[in-house]
């Protein structure tokens, strides 16, 4: 029987990228059913205090998000595609960093072309329309794990937990076995945490 496997994302997060990518390679080698859904960053750190860098970066998520959310309410078997294809432009294409309102406009517009979406999915970007859906969408998240949470968010089985937080993407029978090791951890009832500093940042 396929291990059931949740996979909450903020496109713009690179550790949920490299995350991701590793479920793509578990999905290779093990029997998992994966369900990407959106949450968001935006929402998460909405009416916090952040410095102005973080701040502009949390402006241009909304919109990425925004889309993802009417997807996934309305075509909600195209986000991992979308998710795959939108990532890689975003964090193997060379536009990450970016900052304000609107700044992954052309990253959605090209993302929506590549995988043959409606490219009016794009004008929910930069209005409050699907802030509705995008809000339920990440509260999904929350609910399952709590509120001192980044993304990705991953529920393995009947448990969620924030992270598997990785820098690098492990492939193969090593991504089988890093799986196997996530779900017995996720299979005791009274595991909450492993945690330590990190000494680099995703390698995507």
């Amino acid at each position: 029987m396929a291990t059931p496997v949740k996979f909450w994302f903020d496109v713009t997060c690179p550790f949920a990228w490299v995350t991701s990518r590793w479920i793509k390679e578990v999905e290779k080698v093990r029997d998992i059913e994966v369900e990407f859904i959106p949450m968001s960053l935006a929402v998460l750190n909405d009416g916090r205090e952040l410095d102005a860098t973080y701040t502009e970066k949390m402006k241009a998520a909304w919109g990425p998000a925004r889309v993802f959310a009417k997807v996934a309410t309305e075509q909600p078997d195209k986000v991992d595609e979308l998710y795959t294809t939108m990532g890689t432009i975003v964090h193997r294409e060379d536009n990450s960093g970016r900052g304000g309102y609107g700044a992954y406009d052309d990253v959605i517009a090209e993302a929506l072309r590549r995988t043959g979406l409606d490219a009016a999915l794009a004008d929910v970007a930069n209005t409050e329309d699907a802030d509705g859906q995008l809000r339920a969408f990440h509260e999904s998240a929350i609910s399952s794990v709590g509120d001192e949470v980044g993304t990705p968010v991953v529920k393995l089985g009947d448990t969620a937990f924030f992270g598997p937080v990785i820098t690098r993407i492990p492939e193969g029978e090593e991504a089988g076995e890093i799986f196997d090791a996530a779900v017995r951890l996720a299979e005791y009832p009274y595991f909450f945490e492993l945690k330590r500093t990190r000494t680099e940042m995703p390698h995507v």
